[in-house]
């Protein structure tokens, strides 16, 4: 696959450059800073001792997240949703991805009735805004169940494997990994692929802008997609070898 240019140089399979600071703010249980090529997240993971009503007594735990973008996090200003009154579809979709990730790959009974709450702020939008937003999470929640360990609130990290997330688009017939914003708005297909460090998949979000694409299409993506995590979870393991 060699026929499409892409903006910044890269080959069709290879995903930006990943970069994951932790422990970026100091007073966050855990906080991971992630850049993805041009976009740039903040992730903190702070904990409560309480669990939502619906799980009080069930001696379980609750992993949650929110998901804003900072008013210029992209070329021109966009407002805070909290001048609207409400949080915008968007931000809702994303945060209710990033929890589904993260629980899927927690064992709640063994964190206890806890809850961990993860925010992620957009700092720089440049494409791939959820899938670095679970990615850098994913370390963040790490920093946070290792204090617990570590002051023997509980006796593991009950976290199972890694989770890590990529975009895969088709633009002009070509596959493409992790797209940029520029290609993003092109294209003609976009996925995003959560998966966990084992191969195994969380989440597959793909949908068309122009004609359907062929079923065989799926298997290539997620072919594309796990070897392009590849490096993303190996960021991952540095940046928590820095703890």
């Amino acid at each position: 696959m060699t026929g499409y240019e892409r903006i910044d140089g890269r080959l069709w399979d290879e995903p930006r450059p990943v970069s994951i600071t932790v422990g970026y703010q100091r007073s966050a249980e855990g906080s991971a800073l992630i850049e993805m090529g041009g976009t740039k997240v903040l992730c903190a993971a702070s904990l409560e001792e309480r669990v939502p009503a619906f799980l009080r007594g069930q001696g379980t735990g609750w992993v949650t997240a929110e998901y804003s973008m900072l008013p210029r996090a992209t070329n021109t200003r966009s407002s805070r949703e909290r001048d609207t009154g409400r949080v915008s579809g968007r931000s809702q979709e994303i945060q209710r991805l990033i929890g589904r990730s993260l629980r899927a790959v927690t064992d709640m009974a063994a964190l206890g009735e806890r809850t961990v709450q993860i925010d992620c702020d957009v700092i720089e939008a440049d494409g791939g805004t959820r899938t670095a937003s679970i990615t850098g999470a994913y370390v963040a929640l790490q920093q946070a169940m290792m204090m617990l360990v570590r002051q023997r609130v509980i006796r593991r990290v009950p976290l199972e494997y890694p989770v890590a997330a990529v975009s895969v688009g088709i633009l002009k017939d070509e596959l493409l990994l992790d797209l940029c914003y520029a290609e993003d708005y092109e294209a003609d297909v976009d996925f995003n692929v959560v998966m966990t460090a084992n191969g195994g998949l969380v989440e597959l979000q793909g949908a068309t802008e122009a004609r359907p694409f062929a079923r065989p299409m799926v298997e290539r993506v997620m072919a594309l997609a796990a070897r392009g995590l590849e490096p993303v979870f190996r960021a991952q393991r540095e940046a928590l070898r820095r703890v």
